[in-house]
């Protein structure tokens, strides 16, 4: 199974992990990876903590949990190559049916699509690449 078709069936929490310049992490809830081809994925970021921490440190790490089962699921080691604040490109991949249940809308906030190339997949436990 392709990990595209994973995420598209698969349920589970996803966490994205970032840190500053200076070494400072941090980790939020995050959706499922929005997938661009099978080597690039892109999040829908607001102008927090974890975008902010992108601008200086472009390393980010997801982790994966399948709901249900203790430890199954994927790491995915990533570096930021883009970023698009163009909204109509975010709200055509917010309306990709796999999607929908991920997003919630926060009016006030300005939406970046934030493109990263995955650089390394790992199960959630171990250490043998997938």
């Amino acid at each position: 199974m392709t990990l595209s078709k994973y995420f598209e069936t698969v349920d589970g929490l996803g966490i994205l992990s970032t840190a500053d310049s200076s070494g400072k992490v941090n980790s939020a809830v995050y959706g499922r990876p929005h997938f661009i081809d099978e080597e690039t994925v892109a999040f829908i970021m607001a102008e927090r903590l974890t975008y902010s921490n992108l601008q200086s440190n472009r390393s980010a790490l997801y982790i994966f949990k399948e709901s249900g089962n203790k430890y199954i699921g994927r790491r995915l080691y990533l570096t930021k190559i883009n970023e698009s604040s163009n909204e109509e490109i975010i709200e055509e991949i917010r309306r990709k049916p796999h999607y929908r249940q991920d997003y919630k809308k926060d009016p006030g906030d300005q939406k970046h699509l934030v493109y990263f190339h995955i650089d390394r997949i790992l199960p959630l436990v171990g250490s043998s690449t997938l």
